[in-house]
Formats: C-alpha cells, sequence, structure tokens
C-alpha cells in the first residue's frame, strides 16, 4: 500500500488554506483515494488503511521527462460502477469541510506538468473525472475538489476557497498555466474564480457550463423540489437521475467489448454492468438528500448569477464543451453565447452526448485538450516541446473510424536497407532522429494518414508533419464547432509549414514529413498523378545537415487507382459562379500561400476543392522509402550551396526513382483490386487490417 501511496505527488507539510497537511490529515482524509485495487478494509476514521490516505512526495527518478507514442493512457476501463463505489465513501459525514483529493491513479504526472484543478457538478463529490484519472494524471497534476453532503458553505465563500489554493500554487509555480476543468455548476464557480484573477495565467475547460440556470427546468425544478411532501422525498432521486445522470444506455456500455467483434463477451459484460447499476438511485439519494440538493440548486442559481454578471472580466483561455443532447441545460446555445462574451474561448460541440459528458462512454477528455491545442506547460505554448503523442486508446478509435479506408486503399510499405536492399514493411528507415521523410504529394494528401498510421503501428515512431497553414485555420472548423481536420492534424503531430518549426523539430530529434510540391502538387490537375513540383532551391538540406539529420527520399502512388478527378482547376475556372467563388476564397487566403512569389508552377498554388468520383474496383496505395542519405559530418553540405544542391538534386531524383519503380511492379500485384483482396480474405466487407500480399520482390 505504501509504494501505492507514493506517487501520488502531495508534498509533505503541504498547506492548504491554513491547515497544515501533515498534522491535520485526520481532518482532511479524503485528501487522496485509490484505485480499485486498493481494497478498502474500513470506514473513514478507523485505523485501518483504505482508499483515503496520507500521499508521500514523488521520487524523483520516477518522473518521466516525455511520453512514447502509443503510450498507455488507462482510458476505459472505470465506469459508473467505480463512480457509486467510489461515492460510498466520499459521501461519509465526517463534519469536514471542502478539501482537495488527488486520486491514486493519477500519478506521477511528466516533469514539468501544470496543475489541473477539478470543480465537480452538482453531486460535489469530486468523482466526474473518474474515467480520466491516468490519462490526465500522466500530464497534469490533478486534484479534485469534494464538498461534503451536509457542508453549507455560501458560495462567495468557495470561490475564495479555490481562490486561496489558486493564489498559493501560481505563487509557487508563477510561469505555469493552471488549468480548472468545471463540470456544470463547477463551471460557474471556474468562471467567478477567474473573473478574479485575471492576472494568473489560467486555461478553463467549462463542461456544459450552468451560466444558463435560468433559461434551463432547473428553475422549475426547485420549486417543484421545495413544495414536494415529505411523503414523496423517495421520487427526488429518481428525477434527478432522469436530468443529472447521462443516457442509461450509455451507462451500461462503458468499458465493454465490440458487440461485433466479441458478441457473448459484450452481452456478458452489458448484463454485469446492469446488474451493478441497480441500487443506483439508492446511492443517488444518498449522494444528494432533498435538503442538499435544494441547497446546491439555490447556490447555483446564485453562481450562475455571479458568473455571467463577471463574464466580461475573464482574461483566461477557455474552452467549453458543449452537448447537443444535454436534457438539463440548453449547452448549445449557451457555449455560442460564452464564445460571443469572452475574447479567448473555443468551443466544441458534440450533439449526441448528454448533460454529464465527462462520463459518457467514448469520450476522451485529453483528447480534446490535445486536438484543440490547448496543453501547454508555460505561459508560451510551443507546438514542439508541448507536444504529447497519440496515446494507444487515441490510435485504437482512430484504425477503427478509418478501417474502411484502410481496407479500399490496402497500403503496401516497401523501405530501401543500408545496401540498397528493398523490403517489406518500414526496417529500411532508421529509428532514430532526426529523420527527415521527403517525398510526393499524392491528390488531397491521400497517402498521409496510411503513412503515418503504420509508422505509429510497425515503429511506435510518430512522424510529424510540416502541413499547409490552411489545415490549422478558423476556415475548416466549420459552423457547427464540432471536431474538425484540424483538430485531427493537431492531435497527431503537424505543425505550420516554416523554416523556425522544421528547426525546432529537427533540433528535437523527430521523424518529420516534408512535401516540397505543397499545395500545387496535392491540387493538381488531370494527367499530372506523380509529377512533382518542387522550387529549385535546396529549401531543406541545408537545415538537415546542420543537425546531422538523415534524409529518407520516398515515393507514393495509387491515387489513379483510387479516385478520379472529374472537375479540376482549370474546369472550375471556366464556371462563372464558381470561378468568382475560387478567385474570393483565395483573396481570403492569400496570407496562407507560403509559395508566393516563387516563380514557374512552384509558386502557382490556388487552394480549391476538385470534384472527384471514387474508382471501383479500386485499386491500392503503395509506398517506397528510398536508401536513407546521411548528412551527419558532412560540413560541406552545410557551408557551400552548390552541395546542398547536389543533395537536392539526388533526393529528388531518388523520389522520380521510386515512382517510377512502384508504377512499374504493382501491374505485377495479384491483389491490385479491391475485389481479390476481399476475396483473398474471405470476409468481406472488413477484412483484417493487416497488410495483404502484393507483388515479389
Amino acid at each position: 500500500m505504501a509504494s501505492t501511496i507514493k506517487v501520488l505527488g502531495i508534498r509533505p507539510n503541504h498547506i492548504i488554506h491554513g491547515l497544515d497537511f501533515k498534522s491535520s490529515i485526520s481532518q482532511i482524509n479524503g485528501m487522496c483515494f485509490g484505485v480499485k485495487e486498493s481494497r478498502r478494509t474500513a470506514s473513514l476514521g478507523s485505523n485501518k488503511i483504505k482508499k483515503f490516505a496520507y500521499c508521500e512526495g514523488i521520487n524523483e527518478g520516477e518522473i518521466e521527462e516525455h511520453l512514447e507514442a502509443l503510450w498507455d493512457d488507462g482510458f476505459g476501463p472505470q465506469s459508473m460502477r467505480d463512480y457509486f463505489d467510489y461515492a460510498r465513501d466520499l459521501i461519509r459525514n465526517d463534519g469536514g469541510p471542502p478539501r482537495w483529493f488527488t486520486p491514486l491513479s493519477c500519478g506521477p504526472p511528466l516533469k514539468d506538468s501544470p496543475l489541473l484543478l477539478f470543480l465537480p457538478g452538482i453531486d460535489g463529490l469530486g468523482l466526474g473525472l473518474i474515467m480520466h484519472h491516468q490519462s490526465l494524471g500522466k500530464v497534469f497534476h490533478v486534484r479534485c475538489m469534494h464538498i461534503p453532503v451536509h457542508d453549507r458553505k455560501p458560495f462567495q465563500e468557495l470561490v475564495e476557497w479555490v481562490e486561496g489554493t489558486l493564489k498559493f500554487e501560481h505563487s509557487v509555480s508563477p510561469n505555469k498555466p493552471v488549468y480548472i476543468v468545471g463540470d456544470s455548476s463547477g463551471g460557474c464557480l471556474a468562471l467567478a474564480v477567474a473573473a478574479r484573477n485575471p492576472q494568473i495565467d489560467l486555461v478553463l475547460i467549462l463542461a456544459n457550463p450552468a451560466t444558463s440556470f435560468e433559461r434551463s427546468r432547473l428553475p422549475l425544478f426547485l420549486h417543484s423540489l421545495e413544495t414536494l411532501p415529505d411523503d414523496f422525498h423517495a421520487t427526488v432521486p429518481y428525477l434527478l437521475g432522469l436530468i443529472l445522470v447521462v443516457d442509461p444506455l450509455k451507462m451500461v456500455k462503458v468499458n465493454i467489448s465490440n458487440p461485433v467483434q466479441h458478441p457473448m463477451q459484450y452481452f456478458k459484460q452489458l448484463a454485469g454492468n446492469i446488474a451493478a447499476l441497480q441500487p443506483w438511485l439508492r446511492d443517488l439519494a444518498e449522494i444528494l438528500p432533498k435538503e442538499t440538493l435544494v441547497w446546491r440548486l439555490k447556490q447555483l442559481k446564485q453562481a450562475a448569477a455571479y458568473a455571467n454578471s463577471r463574464l466580461h472580466a475573464v482574461k483566461a483561455q477557455v474552452l467549453v464543451l458543449a452537448s447537443g443532447k444535454d436534457d438539463m441545460l440548453p449547452s448549445g446555445e449557451e457555449a455560442w453565447r460564452i464564445l460571443r462574451s469572452i475574447q479567448n474561448c473555443e468551443i466544441r460541440c458534440f450533439k449526441d452526448k448528454r448533460h454529464n459528458i465527462l462520463m459518457e462512454d467514448g469520450f476522451n477528455l485529453l483528447t480534446i485538450i490535445k486536438a484543440t491545442g490547448t496543453y501547454r506547460r508555460t505561459k508560451n505554448h510551443d507546438l514542439v516541446v508541448d507536444f504529447l503523442p497519440p496515446s494507444i486508446s487515441e490510435f485504437k478509435q482512430l484504425i477503427e473510424s478509418s478501417r474502411w479506408y484502410h481496407n479500399y486503399t490496402s497500403p503496401v510499405m516497401l523501405s530501401t536497407m543500408e545496401d540498397g536492399t528493398i523490403v517489406r514493411g518500414l526496417s529500411g528507415v532508421p529509428r532514430h532522429g532526426p529523420v527527415l521523410l521527403v517525398g510526393n504529394h499524392m491528390l488531397m494528401g491521400l497517402e498521409i494518414f496510411p503513412l503515418v498510421a503504420e509508422f505509429l503501428r510497425e515503429m511506435r515512431i510518430m512522424v510529424r508533419g510540416i502541413a499547409h497553414p490552411t489545415l490549422f485555420s478558423h476556415f475548416l472548423e466549420g459552423e457547427t464547432k464540432e471536431s474538425s481536420v484540424c483538430d485531427f492534424v493537431r492531435l497527431y503531430g503537424a505543425l505550420c509549414v516554416s523554416p523556425s518549426n522544421l528547426f525546432k523539430l529537427l533540433r528535437m530529434k523527430s521523424h518529420v514529413l516534408l512535401y516540397p510540391g505543397g499545395a500545387r502538387e496535392a491540387l493538381h490537375r488531370k494527367g499530372e498523378e506523380y509529377k512533382l513540383f518542387w522550387p529549385e532551391e535546396p529549401e531543406f538540406v541545408r537545415m538537415a545537415a546542420r543537425f546531422g539529420a538523415t534524409i529518407v527520399p520516398f515515393g507514393g502512388i495509387g491515387e489513379d487507382d483510387i479516385a478520379k478527378i472529374v472537375l479540376d482547376y482549370d474546369d472550375l475556372m471556366k464556371v462563372p459562379v464558381l470561378s468568382d467563388s475560387i478567385r474570393r476564397n483565395n483573396k481570403r487566403y492569400s496570407s496562407f500561400n507560403v509559395r508566393d512569389g516563387m516563380a514557374g508552377e512552384v509558386g502557382n498554388q490556388p487552394l480549391y476543392l476538385p470534384a472527384l468520383l471514387p474508382k471501383i474496383p479500386a485499386g491500392r496505395l503503395y509506398y517506397l522509402f528510398g536508401k536513407p542519405i546521411r548528412t551527419m559530418g558532412r560540413d560541406e553540405v552545410l557551408k557551400d550551396r552548390q552541395q546542398a544542391r547536389l543533395v537536392y538534386l539526388q533526393v529528388k531524383s531518388e523520389v522520380e526513382t521510386n515512382l517510377s519503380y512502384l508504377q512499374k511492379k504493382r501491374n505485377e500485384d495479384p491483389y491490385r483490386s479491391i475485389i481479390d483482396r476481399i476475396v483473398y480474405q474471405g470476409q468481406a466487407p472488413w477484412p483484417s487490417i493487416d497488410q495483404i500480399p502484393s507483388f515479389e520482390l
């Protein structure tokens, strides 16, 4: 037990609101609770070890400085069953005040991780992040606020109490942001604290904030509750459950197997979850008895009014997460109102989620934080240093959601060893960076996802792409503010094309993906498949030589087997209405033309969307990574522009050679057609994600 407690990261003798933590452990014994393996053996106040325990400091040797790709974020195993299990311990009347606790499953976080304070919803337990403890605890110092069931502290005092912790932590680490996750009513508290402390670097993440209290059903519910006879007290938790708790179907589906792949196991786990949740109404009545519920709703009314009157004073960075099926609050409308009221604000809408979004199946809070570019360790956001690579659960989700595309394209990956031998897979690509992967763009970047996914799957290496600025602009987010292409490219490490970003990535010894042809190559015309549109100057060679990077030229083909261009740029410009729209948009995007002023076709990079049709039966994608070109120790490449140009021409020639090789060899592939691949697999329409054989090498 001692070793389990050790990783929590609460400093000994830590002063919290005038109480010495070490000497007052009996008063705040709810400070920490453990994962399920730490079986509780006694009630609070006994002398036996249980989930609530004193926390020792972390051994410095246990702290990691960075995460590896496909790290285990532990997302998924917790569920509503665990919520009610832990709640039974937290709701016992110990007479104590509100307090912070750190779940045992949270630690230890990465070196220099920021603090995250969780402010709970109307239940006050502080268990709203139970599904996210392990993932958030890897990159944050997590502390959850617990308000005892019988505590009657006014809202103003709660604000001051949280503010005290905030000011203390800011004084300890003035150069780090403090994250505050506010769930429902906790969102009002977070906004109130932020409005009072504009000088502190805060990042607010508000999950369906209850600032829309007056426009919800809650005032009517409060009035009905106050007039409800005592004889109907037993109906209170039922009514509350309909409003506060997530969709029961989603509750019982948390943490169970895919029904298609494991039907028997699925139904067995489903039955177990349903049986375990039978007593939830009784537990809810203990979590929020009528008197407490009335007090909390009245407090929420004050909190909403307080926060709304001070929205203009909020200077923090704010991310609002809004559910489209919130039966408790008009969260979708409220998110847009907050967006218009706070200057530094972003919103994300989830049309199929309900009010208690943080406890819904499949909702990964850390993924949202990463995808929106919200995670940072210092005041200045460093896109290279602050990047968190995809976790194993994120990668699995990506593979499942894009399985159709993988099966449609069935990518073939080849690489070249140092002796020139071509082999299947990526074993010819150096594992240790810095490595610069330089190749051709296929139409609309069709090749990018399979390439990045295969490096993760086979080598556990995150390839960082250098991408066009439009992929990071608000123009691609859409009017609905749901997850977008922008979120995807940020989640998987792409950076806006610039010399400084390439410099940082190579300095960090990353694997970097570079397309010298840029948008002109990705948006080429009919008949220009696999034609290179590279600039004359060796833009990247000298940068690679500066860090001794290995350049790996590669070629990719298959777009002409996957999709057909029906209308290209030249066709669209002949249509009056469409041509006017393209001209207006390109004028709007003029600042995004990174090749503006360059001579020839490479500088001709108008942005447009070609009209495409999928080809049936489809072919497949082929990749060949050429022989690595070393720049380590080649000072002449760094100092002599002519020598750099020779290496540049060598890289370009190798890419063209790879393209020619693949175009010739694919004609020998017996499984080039999707029909042949399905027959080979014998399980249409979802073949295995493993590679299907291709041509002989």
